[in-house]
C-alpha cells in the first residue's frame, strides 16, 4: 500500500517581514510549494541571502577549470579528494570519473534552478512513465548539451588524456532494451531542450536486461554490472514510499454511514528514489529522471536469525525485496516470472503516483484541479496500473466519490500504443491480480462494470460489442486486457506513425472507435533527437553541415537541413560528405577487428540491421538473403566475381531470454558467418558480423558507418521504428517494407532515396489465410527453397538446430510472410548493388535524404504531445548573467 499522503501545512499569511533571526524550519522530502518557498526565502535575513548568492557555485565557462595549474581545478580536485588518487595512478577511468563528477557539479546548479523555477511559476507538468529509458552514455551528451565539450577536450588534453579515451570508460546505463526505451530517452532530451516542465519515472535496474555474450554462436545472458560506478545518479534516501502486495480487503462502515474499503495485511516493500539530471541543449533547463529502487521495509538484516545460525534466512527479506528492481523484463515463461513482472509494474507506478500527488498537494489546490496541474503519459501498457492506483488513492484514501475520482483519472492520463500485434498486447490473469493486488482487482471489476453499462446504454442489446470491449477476457483463466484498460482510463490514445495509427483504429481497437468515436485516437509520429544522433554520434558530419548552412541552428530546428539541397550538386561537398562516411566505416572496421578478429574492407558496402531480435522484424529474411548471395557468388566464375559488389552484413541486437526462435535466428547468423568469413574463394566479397551486446554507445558508432540499413518487418507489424530515422539522418539509405515510419520517411525523402519492397499491409490477412487454408497452398519461392536446401545439407553446421526456423516458414503457415516477400527483397538488393557502383549518384541521394529529415526530430514530436495531449507550456529558466 502506498504510504498515506499526509495533509500539508496551511498557506503562509501575506505580508511577511524579515525577522532579526532566521527561524528554524523543516524541509519536506520533495521541497516546498510555491507559496512556502517564497515565505521561507523572505524569512531569511537579506544579508544572509546576499552572502549565500555570492558564494553559490557557478557554471564553468573556461578551460582553466579543467586544468591542474589554475583554480578551481575541478577534475584534479575530484581525482584527489573524491577518488583518493593522484597523478601517479590516475588512468583513463580516473580521468573519466573526475571529469564526470566535475561536470555533474555544474549540472546540479542548473538542475536546482530549474526545479525552483518550475515551483515558482507553478505551471502544469508532464510525467512520462516508461518501463525503459535507454539513456546511453551521459558524459559526452551532457558536455555537448551544455556547450563545454571543447572546454573539456582542452583541459583533459593538458592533463594528458584524450577525451575519446575518457568517454569510452563510461558504461551504458542499462535501463532499457530497444526502441521503446530509446524513444523515451529522446523525449526527455527534447522536453528539456524545449523548456517544458517534465519528469521521467522508471525503475533503477541493478543488472539491466542482461549483458549479451556470444559463446559458440549462441546468445548467453550474463548480469550487466553497470552500477559499479555511476556518478550521474543522486540517491534520495529521504524519499521513500511504502508499497504493499498481497493482503486482503476489509470493509468498514464509517460514521457517515458510507462503506470504506481497507486494504491491509500484506507484504510491504520500500521504494527509494534515485535522480538523474537531464540537461537540455543550449538552455539552462535541466529536467529530472527519477528511478525507483526496491528494498525491504523491515530492514536488510535479521540479527536474530543470524545469531541463531540461520544465515540465509537473515538476508532473505532483502533478497526478496531487491529482486523487484534487479532485472528488466524477467523471463515470464514461468509463473514466478509473471508475478515478478506484475510486481515491478505496480511497485513503479505506485511509487511514482505517490511522488506526483505529494508534489501536487503542496500547491493547496482542490482535487478537481489535479488534471490542470498534472499530465501523465503511459508509454505502452506497462504503466497501465497507474490508472487503477490513482482511482484507489482518490476513493479509498482521499474519499472522493467514484464519479468525481474517475473524471479526474481520465483527464489526467494519455496512452501511447506501440504495437499492432494482438499477441503483443499485455494481459494479466485474474487469479494472479487477485492474489497480488486484491483491491486493484476489485476496482478493475468496477471500472469494467460501469464502462460496459455505458456501452449498453449507448448500444442497447449489442452483446457481441460488450464482449469485444470488456476489460475482462472470458477465457481460462480469465484475463485482464491492459490495453483496453488504458484506453478506457485515458482522454487520448495515440499511435506513433501514420500507418500504425490508422491500423489500430481499423483493427485491434476498432470497437473502441465505435464506442468513443474517432477523436479520442490521434497520431503522433515518433522522432529522434538530433543532438545525440547527429551532433554526438557523427560530429564530423554535423560540423560539415553546419559549415555549409552557416550555423548549427539545425540542431534545434531540424527542418534547417533543407538548405543542403542547394549543395547537392557540389562535387567537393559530395567528396567531403563521402570522406566522412568512409572515415566512420574505418572506425567501425577497426572495432570489428578488435572484438571479433575479423578483418572487413571499409570500401565494401556496409549493410546493417541492428535492433531487437524478433521474427516480425525478420532478421531471418536478411540472413536467408545473405545465404542466397553467398550461393550466387559460389556459383560464379572468378572473372564474374570481380564485378560483384562487396558487402559487409552487420547484425546486432538481443533476443529475449525466453524467446527460443529469436535465439535460433542468432545462431543461424553466427553459423553462416563462420562459414562465409573463412571461405577463401569469397574473400572480401562477403563478410557477416554479429556485434554482441548491442547498445546505445555501439549504435553511435555503427549508425554513422551505414551505407544501407534494413527495416524489413512484415507490413503492418512495426508500429514505427526509430532506428530508420537515425540511419537516414546519418546519410545512410534504407531498404525496407511499407511499414511503420518507413512510410513517412519515404514520403519525406522521396522514393529515389529508399529501396522499398514487399506486400502491403492490406494484403497480409489474405496471404496468411492462403498459407493456412489455401488449396493448393502457396509454392515456396525457388530462391528461398535453395537456401533451405543448403541449410538442410549441413553447409552451415548441424541442420537440426535450424529445422524449427525453416519449418515455421515452409510448413508452419509462414505467419511473417518471409516466403511471400523474399523474391521482392532479393530484387531490391539488386537495385542497391546497381546504385552503389555509381558513387556520385549515391552521394547525391545520401545528401538529399538527410536534407529532408527535418520532420523526424523528437522536438516536433514533443510539441505535438504538448499541444494535443498534455496542454503544457514551456517554462524557460532565466540564463545566468
Amino acid at each position: 500500500m502506498s504510504a498515506p499522503i499526509s495533509a500539508t501545512p496551511p498557506a503562509p499569511a501575506a505580508g511577511i517581514t524579515e525577522p532579526k533571526e532566521r527561524p528554524k524550519h523543516r524541509r519536506t522530502a520533495t521541497g516546498f510549494g510555491s507559496r512556502e518557498i517564497k515565505a521561507v526565502e523572505a524569512s531569511i535575513p537579506k544579508p544572509l541571502r546576499e552572502r549565500w548568492h555570492k558564494l553559490a557555485a557557478t557554471e564553468f565557462k573556461a578551460k582553466e577549470e579543467f586544468q591542474a595549474n589554475d583554480i578551481p581545478r575541478e577534475v584534479v580536485r575530484h581525482v584527489e579528494t573524491t577518488l583518493a588518487r593522484s597523478m601517479y595512478n590516475c588512468d583513463e577511468l580516473g580521468a573519466y570519473s573526475g571529469a564526470a563528477l566535475a561536470l555533474r557539479d555544474r549540472l546540479v546548479i542548473a538542475w536546482n534552478k530549474t526545479q525552483q523555477q518550475h515551483t515558482f511559476v507553478d505551471s502544469k507538468r508532464v510525467y512520462y512513465l516508461s518501463l525503459e529509458f535507454l539513456m546511453g552514455r551521459t558524459l559526452d551528451n551532457a558536455m555537448l548539451n551544455v556547450g563545454v565539450k571543447q572546454t573539456a577536450r582542452d583541459g583533459l588534453d593538458e592533463l594528458g588524456f584524450r577525451i575519446e579515451d575518457v568517454i569510452d570508460q563510461e558504461h551504458d546505463a542499462a535501463l532499457g532494451n530497444g526502441g521503446l526505451g530509446r524513444l523515451a530517452a529522446c523525449f526527455l532530451d527534447s522536453l528539456a531542450t524545449l523548456n517544458y516542465p517534465g519528469w521521467g519515472y522508471g525503475l533503477r535496474y541493478r543488472y539491466g536486461i542482461f549483458k549479451q555474450e556470444i559463446i559458440d554462436g549462441h546468445q548467453v545472458e550474463v548480469p550487466d554490472y553497470w552500477l559499479d560506478f555511476n556518478p550521474w545518479e543522486f540517491p534520495r534516501h529521504d524519499i521513500v514510499v511504502d508499497i504493499m502486495f498481497y493482503g486482503y480487503v476489509r470493509k468498514q462502515i464509517e460514521e457517515d454511514g458510507k462503506t470504506r474499503n481497507i486494504w491491509e495485511g500484506g507484504e510491504v516493500v520500500q521504494a527509494v528514489a534515485y535522480d538523474y539530471p537531464i540537461p537540455g541543449y543550449d538552455t539552462e533547463n535541466t529536467n529530472n529522471l527519477r528511478l525507483w529502487s526496491s528494498r525491504p521495509a523491515s530492514g536488510e538484516f535479521d540479527f536474530q536469525k543470524f545469531n541463531a545460525g540461520d544465515y540465509e534466512s537473515a538476508v532473505r527479506e532483502q533478497q526478496r525485496a531487491e529482486t523487484i528492481s534487479a532485472v528488466l523484463y524477467p523471463n515470464d515463461n514461468i509463473e514466478a516470472g509473471k508475478e515478478l513482472r506484475l510486481k515491478q509494474q505496480y511497485f513503479w507506478v505506485s511509487a511514482s503516483l505517490h511522488d506526483i500527488i505529494r508534489r501536487f498537494k503542496k500547491t493547496h489546490r482542490p482535487w478537481d484541479q489535479f488534471p490542470d496541474q498534472v499530465a501523465i503519459q503511459l508509454n505502452d501498457t506497462h504503466p497501465t496500473l497507474a490508472i487503477v492506483e490513482l482511482q484507489r488513492i482518490l476513493i479509498d484514501i482521499e474519499h472522493l466519490s467514484w464519479d468525481t475520482a474517475w473524471g479526474i483519472v481520465i483527464r489526467t492520463f494519455g496512452y501511447t500504443n506501440h504495437t499492432v500485434l494482438p499477441e503483443a498486447l499485455e494481459k494479466w490473469s485474474v487469479p494472479l491480480m487477485q492474489h497480488l493486488l486484491p483491491r486493484h482487482m476489485q476496482i478493475i471489476y468496477d471500472i469494467n462494470l460501469f464502462f460496459l453499462q455505458s456501452v449498453e446504454k449507448k448500444f442497447p442489446g449489442d452483446r457481441e460489442l460488450l464482449a469485444k470491449v470488456s476489460i475482462i477476457e472470458e477465457c481460462q483463466p480469465q484475463s485482464i486486457r491492459m490495453a483496453y484498460l488504458a484506453i478506457i482510463g485515458s482522454h487520448k490514445v495515440n499511435g506513433v506513425a501514420e500507418l500504425h495509427s490508422d491500423l489500430i483504429k481499423t483493427t485491434i481497437f476498432k470497437d473502441f472507435v465505435t464506442v468513443f468515436g474517432p477523436d479520442k485516437f490521434i497520431n503522433v509520429t515518433n522522432g529522434v533527437t538530433p543532438r545525440r544522433w547527429l551532433h554526438q554520434a557523427n560530429p564530423k558530419l554535423a560540423d560539415l553541415i553546419g559549415e555549409k548552412l552557416g550555423n548549427s541552428d539545425f540542431l534545434k530546428d531540424l527542418t534547417g537541413l533543407e538548405g543542403l539541397l542547394d549543395h547537392m550538386d557540389d562535387k567537393q561537398f559530395q567528396k567531403d560528405w563521402m570522406d566522412i562516411k568512409y572515415a566512420n566505416k574505418v572506425r567501425l572496421a577497426k572495432y570489428i577487428k578488435e572484438t571479433t578478429q575479423i578483418a572487413v574492407n571499409p570500401a565494401s558496402l556496409f549493410d546493417i540491421q541492428v535492433k531487437r531480435i524478433h521474427e516480425y522484424k525478420r532478421q531471418q529474411m536478411n540472413i536467408f538473403g545473405i545465404i542466397h548471395r553467398y550461393l550466387s557468388l559460389k556459383a560464379m566464375r572468378p572473372e564474374q566475381r570481380k564485378k560483384a559488389v562487396s558487402r559487409v552484413s552487420i547484425f546486432g541486437g538481443k533476443a529475449a531470454p525466453g524467446y527460443w526462435m529469436a535465439k535460433t535466428i542468432i545462431r543461424l547468423i553466427t553459423a553462416v558467418g563462420d562459414v562465409v568469413n573463412n571461405d577463401k574463394d569469397i574473400g572480401d566479397l562477403l563478410k557477416i558480423i554479429f556485434i554482441e551486446d548491442y547498445n546505445v554507445s555501439k549504435a553511435e558508432m555503427i549508425i554513422p558507418a551505414s551505407d544501407i540499413s534494413e527495416h524489413i518487418s512484415t507490413a503492418g507489424t512495426e508500429a514505427s521504428g526509430t532506428s530508420n530515422m537515425k540511419f537516414v539522418l546519418n546519410g545512410g539509405l534504407i531498404i525496407g517494407t511499407v511499414d511503420g515510419a518507413n512510410v513517412e520517411i519515404v514520403e519525406q525523402i522521396g522514393d529515389e532515396q529508399a529501396f522499398t519492397f514487399g506486400h502491403l499491409a492490406h494484403s497480409v490477412p489474405e496471404l496468411r489465410h492462403q498459407h493456412h487454408f489455401g488449396k493448393p497452398k502457396p509454392v515456396l519461392d525457388k530462391c528461398l527453397k535453395a537456401v533451405f536446401d543448403a541449410i538442410q545439407k549441413g553447409i552451415f553446421g548441424t541442420p537440426e538446430l535450424f529445422e524449427p526456423l525453416i519449418n515455421s516458414i515452409a510448413e508452419g503457415g509462414d505467419y511473417y510472410l518471409v516466403s511471400d516477400d523474399f523474391q521482392s527483397y532479393i530484387d531490391a538488393q539488386g537495385l542497391v548493388d546497381e546504385l552503389y557502383v555509381d558513387k556520385g549518384a549515391w552521394a547525391e541521394r545520401s545528401i538529399a535524404a538527410v536534407a529532408k529529415m527535418g520532420f523526424f526530430s523528437s522536438d516536433r514530436t514533443i510539441v505535438e504531445y504538448a499541444e494535443q495531449i498534455w496542454n503544457i507550456e514551456p517554462v524557460p529558466v532565466p540564463r545566468q548573467k
